[in-house]
């Protein structure tokens, strides 16, 4: 800590907001795991009806075992619930964006694919490039100090990819409930609130990994 010093201060508007974020996913997810749907129909329903709209057949929905797990295994073609019988606005809305992604994927959407491109590369950059900063930094080889600021570029690369790919899957899935009428009007603007709260989520990630760069370029211009 004491290498960054008052740099460090940097960083506490996007823990606030991660904090914030975090409270809001839970208390939201709470709230509305609570309130079914007029029609009680499940989450896994609501998947299975999105994806025929959008004549997808070849994806398959599993179970997830922990509660806000939920997610698209683009590799695998699966699509897990952690609440599939569920009739829950929560649950439905969760569902209905997990099946946003399955549908970027048919259609090749651009920045899903971009995204799925980078991941080697921003796992790398998230793992290494902290130990590589400070070890050149202690060491006094600049090299390795570019080299890990590079690398954790790659990582914050891959949080501002993913914020479109978000945003653009609550966006399918509230035009899917709309058409499908899975939902009602009423209903929908509780479904926006949770899709709203779990995207509060990835925007503070971004500003988190922003911030961190910042940190980065900020100590080592200092020294």
């Amino acid at each position: 800590m004491f290498v960054f010093g008052p740099t460090i201060l940097i960083l506490l508007p996007a823990i606030i907001l991660a904090a914030y974020a975090q409270w809001k996913v839970r208390s939201t997810y709470t709230k509305y795991s609570k309130v079914d749907a007029f029609n009680r129909i499940t989450a896994q329903q609501t998947a299975e009806r999105i994806l025929a709209g959008a004549m997808i057949t070849d994806v398959t929905i599993e179970p997830s075992q922990r509660q806000l797990s939920d997610h698209y295994d683009l590799t695998k073609k699966v699509l897990r619930l952690s609440a599939p019988a569920s009739s829950s606005l929560a649950a439905i809305g969760v569902a209905a964006h997990e099946a946003g992604h399955a549908i970027q994927h048919a259609q090749n959407y651009a920045p899903l694919s971009l995204r799925t491109a980078i991941v080697p590369i921003a796992k790398f950059g998230s793992q290494l490039a902290f130990p590589l900063f400070f070890l050149g930094l202690f060491a006094s080889i600049p090299s390795l100090v570019t080299f890990g600021i590079i690398a954790f570029s790659a990582a914050v690369l891959f949080t501002l990819i993913t914020l479109p790919v978000e945003f653009d899957a609550s966006r399918r899935a509230i035009v899917a409930l709309r058409e499908t009428a899975i939902v009602n009007e009423e209903e929908l603007g509780s479904v926006k609130e949770v899709l709203f709260a779990a995207a509060l989520t990835y925007v503070a990630a971004a500003a988190m990994a922003g911030l961190q760069l910042l940190m980065l370029l900020s100590v080592n211009r200092r020294r």
